[in-house]
């Protein structure tokens, strides 16, 4: 494996890049109160909720249209500055920090919902909406957006991290549901990729090829997205298990007959215990099954019926129904606090979050000797998975300050992605490589792969201005 563990070699290497003072003013005569120096806000603009950390940049840029990116790029370009997109900084591995320097560009005031067309079931937005923003703008509509990270993150950084999230296992990831982008690219020219139509055979991929660059190849700055009819009902069940072991046989089941089930979220019995003191509930602290069922009112109680039989074959019980809108929002939004009421749980600490995501056969094998690697290790960890696509997370809770702590956990993630490797998988399930996984990435898909990668990052930001030393080194 490729990625260090050595406490001496797990944060991020830094080699600043000069930021020449006559950038800074070309940047605040062309962007005037756009262009912020403070330090606050270049503090906030260099760290994202992962562990790792690293200087902030020289200065954030407020974008508020394409022009605006464009010429930000283009300056930066003339100086051979670097430049880091920023949307609403819920990344986890590093995306964000400012490794070679540079300026960041804050590209959150551009979120506008700019046309839907409900007959094609798309809509064209600007990077800086969140998912929360645009389905409140299409709720008129009888459509929604379903790809569901659990941060409210923005569209933009959803496409260039190539996010997925609870609903992945019925309506896929960013990479299914991503039809066209506008982009600037490294020189500052503005190219389209893609369109609405639903197919296209014309040339190569390249919306394929910028949605999960991670902001290397290019900032997006309008993003054509599919939307999905509202469903006629809706309803949402939480069932507890004796074991993780039940409750990861009983989603591999559920999928393997073809139960299109929504989401269906696992999450074990140390993460109920925070979340009940966090949110202020009181679910049974075992390992548990939030499912959800989308459909006719008729196909809905067939699927949760078929599922309550499976479950109670595997000794699930304490099966409980959510079937109004609050009810439902608060189980979910339980769900997604999930990661603060685990930091919450350790005052003090950080969360070092693992992404690993395998063949749905596999699933048991890799999670189950996971947690058991957890257990022995004796640093508190909390466990969730969208297990219906294989992909789960541990996050392992760390004192910051304690070097055996922090190796402790890298460890553990190392060992965890090479059994998910050997296993069929991959080391990140949807968080995306950032820094974090920029070693784990290579023994993933080897030399030449990388090599590739490199080849193309060359061709198209020759001077390695766009958010440089993530994904790969040059």
């Amino acid at each position: 494996m490729n990625a260090p563990t050595a406490a001496a070699h797990l944060l991020p290497e830094i080699q600043l890049r000069d930021v020449p003072q006559a950038l800074i003013d070309a940047l605040q005569a062309r962007f005037g109160a756009q262009c912020s120096l403070a330090q606050a806000v270049r503090e906030q603009h260099g760290r994202d909720e992962g562990s790792l950390q690293a200087p902030p940049p020289s200065a954030v840029v407020f974008a508020e249209s394409t022009q605006d990116v464009a010429d930000a790029v283009k300056l930066a370009s003339q100086y051979d500055v670097p430049v880091i997109p920023y949307g609403a900084g819920s990344s986890l591995e590093g995306h964000l920090l400012a490794v070679q320097g540079g300026i960041s560009i804050d590209v959150s005031r551009m979120n506008q919902v700019l046309s839907i067309n409900a007959e094609d079931l798309t809509v064209t937005v600007q990077p800086g909406i969140t998912r929360k923003q645009l389905n409140e703008a299409i709720k008129d509509t009888g459509l929604f957006f379903p790809i569901d990270p659990g941060a409210d993150a923005s569209i933009g950084g959803m496409s260039a991290t190539r996010a997925s999230g609870t609903n992945a296992v019925r309506y896929g990831t960013m990479r299914e549901n991503v039809l066209a982008l506008e982009v600037v690219t490294a020189s500052g020219e503005v190219i389209h990729t893609g369109t609405r139509a639903k197919k296209s055979s014309a040339g190569y991929d390249l919306t394929r090829l910028m949605v999960g660059s991670e902001g290397t190849l290019g900032i997006m700055t309008e993003i054509t997205v599919r939307l999905y009819p509202l469903p006629e009902a809706v309803s949402a069940a939480i069932c507890s298990f004796p074991s993780i072991e039940a409750a990861v046989r009983t989603t591999i089941q559920i999928i393997q007959i073809g139960v299109p089930i929504a989401r269906v979220e696992l999450i074990d019995h140390h993460t109920v215990r925070m979340v009940n003191a966090h949110s202020k509930l009181t679910l049974r602290e075992e390992p548990m099954l939030l499912m959800e069922f989308h459909g006719s009112p008729a196909s809905v109680k067939e699927q949760a019926e078929m599922v309550q039989d499976i479950a109670s074959e595997f000794g699930g019980q304490a099966f409980e129904w959510a079937s109004t809108p609050e009810e439902r929002t608060r189980l979910w939004t339980a769900r997604h606090n999930a990661y603060f009421a685990a930091v919450q749980s350790r005052p003090g600490c950080r969360a070092i979050s693992t992404d690993t995501c395998v063949p749905i056969s596999r699933l048991a094998d890799c999670l189950l000797e996971s947690v058991h690697e957890a257990e022995a290790s004796g640093i508190p960890y909390f466990l969730v998975g969208h297990v219906g696509d294989g992909n789960f997370h541990f996050g392992y809770l760390i004192d910051p300050n304690s070097a055996e702590e922090r190796t402790k956990a890298e460890a553990m993630n190392h060992t965890l992605v090479a059994r998910a490797l050997s296993m069929g998988g991959t080391c990140t399930g949807e968080h995306g490589v950032g820094i974090h996984k920029m070693g784990f990435l290579l023994d993933e898909t080897g030399t030449g792969a990388v090599d590739m990668m490199r080849a193309i990052k060359r061709a198209l930001d020759p001077k390695n201005i766009l958010n440089p030393g993530k994904i790969f080194a040059m």
